[in-house]
């Protein structure tokens, strides 16, 4: 099976642009057999890596990645690990849900939180929660209300802020309201990528910057590099929406394009001008509309916003210019008290949705497995879902197997162009409709 679209890294990422020089691990050379090959090494992968590692130490695992750690998506998004799912609903069915997915999440974090602490990873993990936040009155009855109702419903903390509060917390006067809760961790993502991919068992080896051209299913597994090829009897499947191209999750799932844009630090002067030292993150009331945002340890602010459709997985440099324009204005708009503030960065990131929310989650042969579709809460998501894998893999009786489960499947989508119109025109009627929001 000859695989026809690669990941491809535009050396865009501001994640790791603000962080030091690091050196690849060897790409694959050679034909080299092992005990497993797990494929990403996203969170998922580096996940699901970890485990297998503990799970069978006398045994080898290869993990390999089309590019380098820190620089696919896991290194690109906006470093939340969030603990509490976007949507809880009020029927006890739907409550139950909700605790199933804060189990699996809180597992994550944990997991998560203790590689970053035993290898002393400098990621800026911090246990800072988040602002969950409406811009109009109608933001602030139609979800945060509710939302409340709902945490009070599930015994889970949180603060109501609003008014001057609120703006003394964020610095900006753009939101009315906002529901902040304390679990959510903040980090820098692709630094964090990097040190799991850094610290991995020695009985796991990554070869970086070696995309598989060509797959083979029969007697086992086998995959062909540029450089060389490796064989094993079991493999894990953690690339995301790129398990397309290997025959995995046919016509399951969407792929959009996420935009976000770094700014450089702000002066002395500039940080007293904006009046706020505690950093913060905000995710919106409507992720069509509105802005996630983060202000960083190192007095940076982050404007991630703009969700389209994007079928082909590539960003063209146009497009990333015309969206660092639309950033900084909506930088302008939320502190005009910066006016000198630069984005000094613009990236784009690759999501991974299924039609239903369901995770690409399960055994698919005797032999694979997979940890795939991470919805775009891929810190969380795929973290969980490749320690899960690894354990269903290996036989190991792991309770929360039951709650990745059910999660579901992923649901079969309509073919395209069909697909394409009913996408591009639910995008445009949730920006019209939110509009309150932007």
């Amino acid at each position: 099976m000859k695989i026809n679209r690669l990941p491809k890294d535009d050396k865009t990422n501001g994640w790791s642009a603000i962080l030091p020089g690091r050196t690849a691990r060897p790409p694959l050379a050679g034909d080299v057999t092992a005990d497993w090959i797990v494929l990403g090494a996203g969170y998922a992968g580096l996940a699901a890596a970890r485990r297998l590692a503990q799970n069978c130490p006398d045994q080898h695992i290869v993990l390999l990645d089309a590019g380098q750690a820190g620089e696919n998506a896991s290194g690109r998004n906006s470093g939340f690990a969030i603990d509490l799912p976007h949507n809880v609903g009020s029927s006890l069915d739907e409550l139950e849900g909700s605790h199933r997915f804060m189990r699996l999440a809180r597992m994550a974090i944990d997991h998560l939180e203790e590689a970053v602490k035993t290898h002393d990873i400098a990621c800026d993990w911090s246990r800072d929660g988040k602002y969950h936040t409406a811009v109009s009155p109608r933001g602030t009855r139609d979800v945060l209300e509710p939302f409340v109702k709902e945490l009070e419903a599930l015994n889970e903390p949180f603060t109501w802020i609003d008014g001057a509060d609120l703006k003394a917390k964020l610095g900006s006067d753009h939101f009315t309201a906002a529901v902040y809760t304390p679990g959510c961790v903040l980090m820098n993502p692709a630094a964090l990528t990097r040190g799991l991919a850094d610290t991995l068992p020695e009985n796991v080896t990554l070869f970086e910057n070696s995309p598989v051209t060509e797959a083979q299913f029969e007697n086992g597994v086998t995959f062909t590099t540029p450089g060389g090829t490796v064989r094993t009897p079991k493999l894990i499947m953690a690339a995301n929406g790129f398990s397309e191209q290997f025959g995995f999750f046919p016509r399951r799932f969407l792929h959009l394009v996420a935009h976000a844009s770094l700014s450089r630090r702000l002066t002395e002067t500039e940080q007293r001008a904006y009046g706020v030292a505690a950093p913060w993150g905000l995710t919106p009331v409507n992720a069509f509309a509105g802005i996630t945002m983060r202000y960083t340890n190192d007095n940076r602010i982050l404007i991630r916003q703009g969700l389209s459709y994007c079928p082909s997985q590539r960003v063209s440099a146009a497009e990333q210019a015309a969206v660092k324009r639309r950033h900084k204005k909506l930088f302008d708009q939320r502190f005009p008290m910066l006016p000198e503030v630069e984005m000094e960065h613009t990236w784009s990131g690759i999501v991974c949705l299924s039609r239903n929310g369901a995770p690409g989650f399960g055994q698919l042969a005797p032999n694979i497995w997979s940890a795939v579709c991470q919805n775009a809460v891929g810190v969380t998501k795929g973290t969980f879902g490749g320690i899960l894998a690894a354990d269903m893999a290996t036989g190991h009786d792991n309770p929360l197997i039951a709650d990745m489960k059910s999660l579901g499947e992923p649901e079969q989508l309509p073919p395209r162009p069909f697909l394409d119109l009913g996408v591009r025109t639910r995008f445009q009627w949730e920006l019209w409709a939110n509009r309150h929001e932007a």
